[in-house]
């Protein structure tokens, strides 16, 4: 946590404390910010259509999803029953990441040029699903939910609501980082959503964890990764909010300062492993609304998994594991019950979802497909950002669903 602050810091440090000739300075710089984009202007930007949708969960949190509902260079918006896919982000993000790339390379635009329905998710707390029809986002309550509740109460909520709206029975499901844990706990502890759920596609899966060797989940673990005091200082609070001040420096520093754009690129180093295959031309873009906002609860239940080396709910320690879950120790999740059809996407060299621990999901899943990518550098963001995902990663996830739907037509 420290580091990702001090490097927010250096960042505006190095934008202020450039290096100008004397004679030049300017004490009042005007920096032109640059007006932020939502998910739906990003795409009307390419001449896509977009939609903006709200559902309620039931313990209240609003969530705001966007729709590409059919694609303009297919001319199929009056095609009836067009096959519909609904993609999860991860950690610290939002729906904007799946569409970055660009119209050519990003997973929402590749889908919608094939002919799908594409519906992007946000979970509660990020920049677009900050409202509570139940609480204030102020209270501390707000921020007291874990990547439980986004599986148990988020997941359902969205894909009850793109079923009801258009009439279907089913839907694919992509999910990257967090976006498969979430799946995982909804599929598993509300097996019922296993029939709404055509194929699932994990991209860089982080249900057990204990071979992950990213650095912050590694050096925190012995500070919160058990019940504690450095749990109960840290949990039920918002982690790296999301300031609209902060993230203007940033991005309109990466877009405009080539000496600060090797910051941008180390922003990329701390928060993803590394750049080694990443599209760094990106970098602003992502930098516009990346973090997008947690709560502490999550970062903690992933380290907790860590540490215990299963797949269980969140540990809140002895006393009260007795009082929410009737045992000392929190339940694991029974991934006997996943009965969808899972591919899980592995890369080498993820240090987020090491490959070990992926290889040990086969066992639990009675229908799945294990797909290690080709390359050994393949790391944990570049499933969404790399140079090559279109034809490493998109390509062959739209194939496997258009694969699904020609064998299952009705």
């Amino acid at each position: 946590m420290l580091k990702e602050v001090l490097l927010i810091l250096a960042v505006i440090g190095a934008v202020l404390a450039r290096s100008v000739p004397d004679d030049d300075f300017d004490a009042f710089i005007d920096i032109p910010f640059k007006k932020l984009k939502n998910s739906a202007q990003r795409i009307e930007s390419y001449g896509y259509p977009a939609e903006s949708h709200y559902v309620e969960t039931e313990d209240g949190y609003v969530l705001n999803m966007f729709r590409i509902p059919h694609s303009p260079k297919l001319n199929n918006a009056k095609e009836a029953n067009r096959p519909i896919v609904f993609i999860q982000h991860g950690l610290f993000s939002c729906s904007d990441c799946f569409l970055l790339n660009g119209p050519d390379d990003s997973l929402a635009y590749n889908y919608a040029d094939r002919g799908y329905d594409v519906w992007l998710g946000n979970a509660r707390g990020n920049i677009y699903s900050r409202n509570n029809t139940k609480i204030s986002l102020n209270h501390p309550n707000f921020w007291s939910f874990s990547w439980h509740e986004i599986g148990a109460y988020d997941l359902p909520a969205m894909i009850d609501y793109i079923l009801d709206l258009t009439g279907q029975e089913a839907l694919h499901y992509v999910g990257h980082s967090q976006g498969c844990t979430t799946f995982f706990v909804m599929a598993s502890f509300r097996p019922e959503y296993n029939a709404k759920i055509k194929t699932a596609h994990m991209l860089a899966p982080p249900i057990f964890m204990g071979n992950v060797s990213e650095g912050l989940v590694v050096g925190l673990a012995p500070y919160i990764g058990t019940p504690g005091t450095g749990s109960e200082l840290l949990q039920n609070q918002v982690f790296l909010p999301w300031n609209e001040v902060i993230q203007r420096l940033l991005d309109t520093a990466c877009s405009n300062e080539p000496f600060v754009h090797e910051y941008c690129k180390t922003l990329a180093l701390m928060w993803g492993g590394g750049v080694g295959n990443l599209n760094v031309t990106l970098l602003p873009q992502v930098a516009e609304t990346h973090p997008a906002g947690i709560s502490t609860n999550q970062g903690i239940h992933f380290i907790q998994n860590h540490v215990s080396n299963e797949f269980r709910q969140y540990d809140w320690g002895t006393k009260k594991n007795l009082a929410k879950y009737g045992s000392e120790v929190p339940p694991s999740y029974d991934l006997t019950k996943i009965t969808s059809m899972v591919y899980l996407y592995a890369g080498p060299a993820d240090a987020s979802a090491n490959l070990k621990d992926i290889a040990r999901l086969p066992e639990y899943l009675p229908h799945h497909e294990l797909l290690e990518i080709d390359d050994p550098t393949w790391g944990h963001l570049d499933f969404i950002f790399a140079l090559k995902v279109k034809e490493v990663i998109n390509d062959v996830a739209i194939g496997l669903c258009e694969t699904y739907d020609k064998l299952n037509k009705h």
